[in-house]
Parts: C-alpha cells; sequence; structure tokens
C-alpha cells in the first residue's frame, strides 16, 4: 500500500496552467500504454482517430454553479462565502471567510444579495438563508453576482468574468458542482460530434483539493457527493462491452460514479476511496489531466496506472513541460 510521500513531487510554479488554450482541443496529450508503459505524445484534436469505432467515452454532466460570492459584513468588513450544497429547506451550505467570529444571525452582504448565519457548524461550513434587499428569497441572484468557484492555484487579482465560461464543460447540464470535472474541459462540440459518448452526473465538491494527510490512505475520508448513473449509459456499457469496445472514462468523477456501480444504473451519494489495489469493474481506459500531489485523485491514477508507471509519468510531463491542473494538459491512460 501506498504512503504519503509516493503522492509528493515537485512541480515548477511555470507549470501550473492560469488560463486554458483556445481551442479547447489544442491541449497536449500524453498518452501511457499501461501493457508496455511506452508513452507517446498527441494533441487533444487528434483522439477521434485513435478511439476505436466501437469504443465509448464516458463524461461528467455537472454544471459548475457560480459559486463564489464576494461583500462585506453588514456590521463592515470584507467577507467572501463558497456556496457548497443548496438544502432541501431551501438554505445552502457554505464556507465563509470573515473578520472575526462567525455567529448566528450574522448578515453578510454580497451586492443586492444578502445571507444571513442560520447555523455555524462542527465542520467549518455554515448554513445560510440567501434573501434579497426585501427579504425575499433570492437563489437567482447568485447567477448574476457569483464568480467561477476556481481552485487556489489558478490566481486572480481580481474577478474574471470569462472564468464563468472557461471553467464549464460542453457538456454541463445539471447544476450542483463547485469544481469542474476538468477533463472535459479540453472537448469541443466538433469533437464531440465525431465520438460515441454517455455522460454520467457527479457533483464535484471542494474536498476534491483536500490533500490526504493520513499515514494509512485508507484512513482518508472523501466527502459525500451526489452522483448519478442513468440507465441509458448503463444500457451503453453494456453493448459497448458486447461489441468488443472499450469504456474510458473521461476524468477520475467518472470513473468514481462508475465503479460505486460497477457500470450499472444508480444514483446516491459516493464517498468510494480508490487506492492502488482497487479491481476496476467498469472502467477499461482513462482521459484525466495532471492532479496536485498529495491528492486522492492522483492515488486513483496511480491505482489505474500503477504507482511507479504514475511517477514515471509525471516526471517525463515535468521534464518535458507540460502544463498541469484545472487548465493543463491531459494523459490517455490506455
Amino acid at each position: 500500500m501506498i504512503g504519503p510521500p509516493d503522492l509528493a513531487f515537485d512541480l515548477p510554479s511555470a507549470l501550473v496552467a492560469q488560463t486554458p488554450l483556445s481551442p479547447r482541443d489544442a491541449a497536449r496529450l500524453l498518452v501511457l500504454e499501461r501493457a508496455s508503459g511506452a508513452l507517446s505524445e498527441l494533441r487533444f484534436a487528434d483522439l477521434p482517430e485513435r478511439v476505436g469505432p466501437r469504443d465509448l467515452l464516458v463524461v461528467n454532466d455537472t454544471r459548475v454553479i457560480p459559486a463564489k460570492l464576494r461583500g462585506r459584513k453588514a456590521s463592515g468588513g470584507k467577507a467572501e462565502a463558497l456556496l457548497l450544497e443548496r438544502r432541501p429547506d431551501g438554505t445552502w451550505t457554505a464556507f465563509v471567510r470573515a473578520r472575526g467570529r462567525l455567529t448566528r444571525d450574522l448578515v453578510l452582504v454580497f451586492g443586492a444579495l444578502r445571507a444571513r448565519v442560520v447555523e455555524v457548524r462542527p465542520d467549518g461550513t455554515c448554513r445560510l438563508a440567501l434573501f434579497d434587499a426585501d427579504g425575499a428569497p433570492a437563489d437567482a441572484l447568485i447567477d448574476a453576482l457569483g464568480e467561477a468557484p476556481l481552485p487556489p492555484y489558478i490566481r486572480r487579482d481580481a474577478p474574471c468574468a470569462q472564468d464563468l465560461a472557461d471553467y464549464q464543460t460542453i457538456f454541463a447540464r445539471d447544476p450542483g458542482a463547485v469544481a469542474a470535472p476538468t477533463a472535459s474541459l479540453h472537448f469541443t462540440p466538433e469533437l464531440a460530434a465525431r465520438l460515441r459518448i454517455a455522460a454520467v452526473t457527479l457533483h464535484v465538491g471542494p474536498g476534491t483539493f483536500r490533500p490526504m494527510r493520513c499515514e494509512r490512505l485508507e484512513d482518508h475520508a472523501l466527502d459525500a457527493e451526489r452522483f448519478c448513473v442513468p440507465e441509458a449509459t448503463a444500457r451503453a456499457i453494456e453493448e459497448t462491452r458486447a461489441a468488443g469496445g472499450r469504456v474510458i472514462a473521461v476524468g477520475t468523477t467518472v470513473v468514481r460514479a462508475l465503479e460505486t456501480t460497477g457500470g450499472e444504473a444508480g444514483a446516491g451519494d459516493t464517498k468510494l476511496l480508490i487506492l492502488p489495489g482497487h479491481a476496476f469493474r467498469a472502467v477499461d481506459s482513462l482521459i484525466t489531466n495532471f492532479h496536485l500531489p498529495g491528492s486522492s485523485l492522483l492515488a486513483l491514477v496511480m491505482a489505474f496506472a500503477g504507482v511507479e508507471p504514475t511517477k514515471q509519468v509525471y516526471a517525463h510531463a515535468i521534464a518535458e513541460r507540460f502544463r498541469f491542473y484545472s487548465y493543463g494538459d491531459a494523459l490517455w491512460i490506455r
């Protein structure tokens, strides 16, 4: 079993991509052959020529909500909120940063949007009630006032409206994520039209960036994330297997959704942590971006490709100046 040192690597800050390429499919695509360990390089736009006619690509159709709000406390002082999930009672679970202690009934002001702290929870999150200046519910204002919830390694001196479009995949349909399924950011409509594609939904939460610090990685706990594998996708997977094709997961979130159900239809919450030794049931191949050191996403890649091959791939990518993380280049593990 691997430990935290296996997930460590040094990355020059210049390789952390701050903006996506245009067109999106101009990104580099590093290819690892699992059987031989051989490496080769393509452009993402070359993908349709290398995918078999019976192969099925499965993407995540979650839609990133403009979940980051900047403003102030009603009593003064800067405040920020990252909305995580809308609850059945209409309130939102959120991370809140503000000067001073967070207390119940504290009011935050985000332009025309107000947020009242309903509960300060033991896990460090808050429950917020959102309303407009007249006291009416105002969820619609989130779309107007919220920013793309970019990960901390993408630095902005000021909000950039383009990020709302850049940090959204062409497959985005079902709102609910606070982080993009970034492997799909490389697709253009023209590229997607040349491939067999099915979709699952997994609403990516902020825990995706939380490093694994446990001495025993199997003790790391993932946050529950809502997912759905539709009947149509399960049928497409079954038909692909029957025809001798491969199921190619586009992104680690797709792997976690499919491995939760074994490729069958299903929905609910998943906390599935995939580590080396996992017996993959539903995925034959994986397209993914290059991940943060110490992350559960990197551990999943090691589970699929092997620990040492993954280390060699990352060393090669750094030496060859591949672009890393959300807006970076991609890796195809065949």
